[in-house]
């Protein structure tokens, strides 16, 4: 008879079975994350899903704290870890140590966190970017010699500005060297001086092989350029890192040669239109003045001009006139003022009374007035001051009305 086992018991020999089998020990899964939650206690729970199954995932703390991604629901991931039963719940599921994005969704990540962290160093701000020249003598090509960008870049320029010169500095634009090559290059068309503005690029292809202008190298060269960059890569819809610190970004190769040149025949239209408006304008200027002068030598000033200095003359005689009534007037009224206040002056004079037959008794030294009989004594001297002089007098009897009081 077969013995009965416990639930607990069953669920240990399997996780035995699965804890001893080697392939289960050491396993690589790849998936699609979904139900992600990342717990309080940093611990990661998850599932990873196909087309057809799927798997619970837990990955601690100490496994996930140096990921250099979050987890999202719907990326693609490779899994490392063990499988194995949690027996609480009876069931299986993978602890996994290592995670890595799968295929185009490492690039993905590798873009976007490299794009966050030059932006905040503010290498894609607009205040730093340098104007592209308007009319450049000298254009420095960065780009493959075989490839349909060189093609296209080379045509727009020539039929557009046929008279401009062009430096290329061929590179590689994919594979493991290209990024060198490229950053070598801008240092190169840097040192010649001579060159107004560098455009480096290439046509499309898939990310992979656009990646060289999403390495770091390439976007910090760019950045420290102090020629001008415009930066033509792929196709309108790609972008890249290089796009980002680049001075200008074009859609297309194509365009970066009808943003790096003006077109000469629009030019030749407009230098001729605005040396038609300043001919014009010149002419219309001087058939002005002609006018003007001719209207001015038939005034009378050039037929007469005595006639005109004999009214000026008579003007002369009437402002004078009028300045000398006008001074005249102002003196008179200034006059009347004056005597106004003298008079007041004369009437609150205490000289001017002595004129009506009075007199002033003064002291000998004449620092006081003497106004009551009993300022003085009998024997004192005085002084009378009368309208027409003064007089020294004795007091003999100095009692007077009053002055009991």
């Amino acid at each position: 008879m077969k013995p009965v086992l416990t639930v607990s018991e069953i669920t240990n020999i399997i996780k035995y079975l699965f804890d001893t089998n080697e392939i289960l020990r050491h396993v690589y899964i790849r998936g699609e994350i979904s139900n992600f939650k990342h717990h309080i206690s940093g611990h990661m729970y998850f599932t990873l899903k196909d087309e057809k199954s799927q798997i619970r995932c837990v990955m601690f703390r100490n496994s996930n704290i140096l990921l250099p991604f979050i987890p999202e629901n719907g990326m693609r991931v490779v899994a490392f870890g063990f499988i194995s039963i949690f027996a609480k719940s009876g069931e299986y599921q993978l602890y996994v140590e290592d995670l890595q994005p799968d295929g185009i969704g490492a690039l993905h990540i590798a873009f976007e966190k490299l794009k966050e962290r030059l932006a905040k160093e503010g290498l894609f701000e607009l205040q730093r970017k340098q104007p592209i020249p308007f009319l450049p003598k000298k254009i420095g090509i960065i780009t493959s010699l075989t490839g349909a960008a060189i093609r296209d870049l080379l045509t727009v320029i020539k039929r557009r500005f046929p008279n401009v010169d062009i430096i290329i500095a061929p590179v590689l634009v994919q594979g493991r060297d290209a990024a060198e090559e490229i950053c070598s290059a801008i240092l190169e068309l840097n040192r010649l001086k001579d060159i107004d503005v560098i455009i480096v690029g290439r046509g499309g292809g898939s990310i992979e092989e656009l990646w060289a202008f999403n390495e770091e190298k390439v976007a910090r060269a760019i950045a420290n350029s102090p020629i001008p960059v415009i930066s033509a890569v792929g196709h309108e819809t790609d972008y890249t890192i290089s796009d980002f610190v680049a001075d200008k970004r074009a859609p297309t190769p194509s365009a970066a040669g009808e943003i790096a040149v003006p077109e000469k025949r629009v030019l030749q239209n407009e230098i001729r239109y605005i040396s038609l408006r300043l001919i014009n304008g010149i002419l219309g200027y001087i058939g002005a003045r002609r006018q003007k002068l001719e209207y001015l030598k038939r005034a009378p000033i050039f037929k007469r001009p005595e006639t005109y200095i004999i009214n000026c003359s008579l003007i002369m005689d009437q402002l004078s006139k009028r300045l000398q009534k006008d001074i005249d007037f102002y003196i008179s009224k200034k006059k009347s003022i004056l005597n106004h206040y003298i008079a007041r002056l004369e009437a609150l004079n205490p000289l001017s009374i002595l004129k009506r037959g009075y007199s002033i008794c003064m002291s000998p030294d004449e620092n006081k007035i003497i106004k009551r009989p009993k300022d003085v004594k009998n024997g004192d001297s005085v002084i009378v001051l009368l309208s027409g002089g003064r007089l020294l007098c004795s007091v003999e009897d100095s009692k007077g009305k009053g002055d009991d009081d």
